[in-house]
């Protein structure tokens, strides 16, 4: 597959976009006008350096305003047209993006409209360019596809096709189906962008929130095999408008957006089989992971945290024979303590480990995907875990346990006492706290590597603002991962956003009780939250006197019930337990702000001991 994007997705300049691209290994780029207007380099010299780096400058764009206009105000366009031409012609580039007028269109009349982009293809055709109509969605006339595919047809001009943009065409919520139509010769290009489902005006929606391939809600799998089935052989190029995208790093943008395009390509070619174009390649398939194997949390001094593993009734399986690290166990949920290399780091999530179906084919499908490789130090005798680098810097390893109890690594903990028994089942779900930056590419990162889909979005009010949460879950829900992003405080740098772990259990009163029995301290709910749940929700008294007594919280929905309970914050985390009953898929979000809000005060309370 030819891949392409355009330089108005990155940050930087003219040079540093096209570096960025050539070293993610894109095969073209589209010049946006104003980057090459504002570089100090000719456009000979912009022309050269693309060479150097095995680049084609595939399109130049936009041009804005060509049709629909008065005869009077015509030969103006016809002027800008000419200079464009030259400069397309010096710099190599053979297709020019014209968009449907939105701003000097004065007749709504398709003829008129396709004799003047007639008159501007004999132009484009003296000059050996050719011109892509596009039909943008906000288009003061022309913002459907297929009138402009009808006005390109009516123009009838060698030099005159049509470029398809799959966020114009899914954002109207026209159906893609008739692209199929459109002769594959008379498609002069194509460009892709993804973005989330939103309910805002369109030109807002493409200026600041589209996305690449595999982050929204746009179904561009469908969208391309209808492109490729009309007989499009051109380059497949990505136009993403995002704020976020034109602040980071130009180098790291580029190899995101380059695994999209290797993502969206990998599903095309299973979606067609056979009929996949021969340059249309699948990824290795190592399966949607089955469970989670473990999660290791850091520091320079983990006794806290095993501290508050042993009253919740965790069992300390022994420390590992060549580190140091420890294991805790309580049912299936196995949690790695790490003080290796941990100096002045508080606890934290350093990393997950999931159970997969086939590891060497993960391995290979992430190298395929261009993961950052994530190294761990292994000496004889010990298993080695193949894993990569989460966006957010979280370390993702992954093993095939087979038909084994435990995973062959736990054997490597010596010294550890025998299993107790517990409530305690296994990982429920762990929550990821994500810079505002990387969330969309952490949310590719799970789609494509590891095969998790988004499960849900919602927003959760915290005393700061909204909380956005995005859900990574497996189809079987035996994977859960929400992706929480904090809001922004008045500093303009983003507030704390815990991270945690929670684990399901199969009696949560029976472990409330004995933990506190222990000596744990719950998280403290207020007395205010008891007297609304009972208001909400028809609970039995004594039951409702439990869940106080135990600081319980609780939610139901159509399907079943939801009972958890949270511990203090120590270092970046806490921890949850949690039962489902019945079908209960979710997580408690209405007891978010409750619990934000009594995170808060326990930390306001810490920092005037502290003080």
């Amino acid at each position: 597959m030819r891949t392409s994007i355009a330089t108005v997705c990155m940050s930087g300049t003219l040079v540093e976009k096209l570096h960025a691209a050539a070293a993610a290994g894109f095969d073209g780029v589209e010049i946006f006008e104003p980057d090459l207007v504002s570089a100090p380099e000719s456009p000979e010299e912009v022309r050269a350096l693309a060479e150097r780096l095995g680049l084609t400058l595939d399109l130049y764009q936009p041009m804005r305003d060509v049709e629909g206009v008065d005869e009077e105000a015509f030969p103006d366009v016809l002027r800008r047209a000419k200079a464009k031409f030259a400069l397309m012609r010096r710099m190599g580039i053979e297709v020019v993006l014209c968009c449907s007028n939105v701003a000097t269109a004065t007749v709504d009349d398709d003829a008129v409209s396709a004799s003047q982009l007639r008159r501007l293809g004999d132009l484009a055709r003296e000059h050996g360019v050719r011109i892509a109509f596009e039909a943008l969605a906000w288009g003061k006339y022309v913002d459907d596809y297929r009138r402009a595919w009808r006005i390109v047809q009516l123009a009838d001009h060698p030099a005159v096709g049509v470029c398809l943009d799959s966020f114009h065409i899914l954002s109207r919520g026209h159906d893609p189906a008739a692209i199929e139509d459109i002769p594959g010769d008379r498609i002069f290009f194509l460009q892709l962008a993804d973005a989330p489902a939103l309910s805002m005006d369109v030109l807002s929606w493409s200026r600041h929130h589209r996305l690449f391939p595999g982050e929204g809600s746009f179904d561009l799998t469908r969208f391309l095999t209808h492109v490729l089935r009309a007989g499009y052989d051109g380059p497949v190029s990505l136009e993403v408008f995002n704020d976020t995208f034109r602040q980071v790093d130009v180098s790291g943008t580029a190899v995101h957006a380059r695994r999209s395009l290797r993502w969206l390509e990998d599903a095309v070619a299973r979606e067609l089989g056979s009929a996949a174009p021969a340059d249309f390649e699948t990824l290795a398939d190592g399966g949607t992971p089955v469970g989670f194997d473990f999660v290791e949390i850091k520091a320079e001094d983990t006794s806290s945290i095993e501290a508050l593993l042993e009253t919740v009734g965790f069992t300390p399986r022994g420390k590992h024979r060549t580190k140091p690290v420890t294991l805790w166990t309580a049912g299936d949920a196995r949690v790695v303590l790490n003080e290796q290399h941990a100096r002045d780091l508080d606890p934290h999530i350093a990393a997950v480990g999931f159970d997969v179906p086939d590891a060497a084919a993960l391995t290979e499908r992430a190298a395929e995907l261009g993961t950052p490789f994530a190294y761990r130090r292994t000496y004889a005798g010990e298993q080695l875990l193949d894993g990569g680098t989460a966006p957010d810097g979280t370390e993702i390893f992954w093993s095939s346990r087979g038909t084994e109890v435990e995973p062959t690594w736990a054997a490597e903990f010596e010294h550890g006492e025998p299993l107790r028994d517990s409530p305690i089942i296994a990982v429920d779900h762990v929550s990821l706290g994500q810079p505002w930056q990387v969330v969309d590419e952490a949310i590719l990162f799970f789609s494509s590597v590891l095969e998790l889909p988004t499960a849900s979005s919602t927003e959760v009010a915290s005393p700061q603002g909204l909380v956005q949460s995005r859900v990574i879950q497996s189809p079987d829900g035996s994977i859960r991962i929400p992706l929480n992003v904090s809001p922004p405080i008045l500093s303009g740098r983003p507030a704390a956003m815990p991270q945690h772990v929670a684990f399901a259990c199969d009696d949560i009163v029976a472990l409330a009780r004995a933990a506190k029995a222990r000596g744990l301290h719950p998280l403290p709910i207020p007395r205010n939250y008891y007297e609304d749940l009972a208001a909400r929700f028809d609970l039995d008294d004594g039951f409702l006197e439990t869940l106080r007594e135990l600081d319980l919280v609780f939610d139901r929905d159509a399907q079943g019930e939801y009972l958890h309970f949270y511990t203090a914050t120590v270092g970046d985390l806490f921890c949850e337990f949690v039962e489902r009953r019945g079908r209960y898929d979710g997580y408690g979000a209405g007891n978010a702000p409750v619990r934000l809000s009594a995170q808060r005060a326990g930390a306001a309370r810490a920092d005037i001991v502290r003080a």
